[in-house]
């Protein structure tokens, strides 16, 4: 079931939209375009407040702000850097806390996740778990 949250995706510039993400893929030569184009329909589908744009000259999702963005020049795969934005955010009490069956999360700070997707097969078995990790995680922002 699809979550379904209030914030709001307003941004102004032309990077901050879908046709530059489009535009974006067009023009990629990469040895894992099949597998960026299935992630960003992932991440694009686990919410509906979610939008993309172009940001860090690479494909990233937002709802109220940017929160995603996709690695490119992972050697094995894919990998989605999950993060609070461009400024430093107090982290709620706690932390940042995910359920992660999977242990697909990986911590490089406090305030940010990697979670790494090996090929179509693993996106295609996990895809649940990969949006309930985005939904977590938009959750916490």
């Amino acid at each position: 079931m699809q979550a379904t949250s209030t914030f709001s995706t307003a941004h102004t510039s032309a990077a901050d939209s879908t046709q530059a993400v489009e535009q974006f893929l067009v023009q990629l030569n990469h040895p894992h375009k099949d597998l960026i184009v299935a992630v960003r329909s992932a991440l694009l589908s686990a919410d509906a407040a979610i939008a993309e744009g172009i940001k860090w000259n690479a494909p990233s999702f937002r709802t109220f702000e940017y929160f995603a963005t996709l690695q490119l020049r992972a050697k094995t795969g894919i990998a989605v850097v999950l993060h609070r934005g461009a400024k430093v955010r107090a982290l709620p009490p706690g932390g940042l806390v995910i359920d992660d069956p999977a242990q697909w999360l990986r911590w490089p700070a406090a305030d940010r996740a990697v979670l790494t997707v090996r090929d179509l097969a693993h996106l295609a078995a996990e895809r649940a778990t990969f949006q309930a990790v985005i939904r977590q995680w938009i959750g916490l922002l």
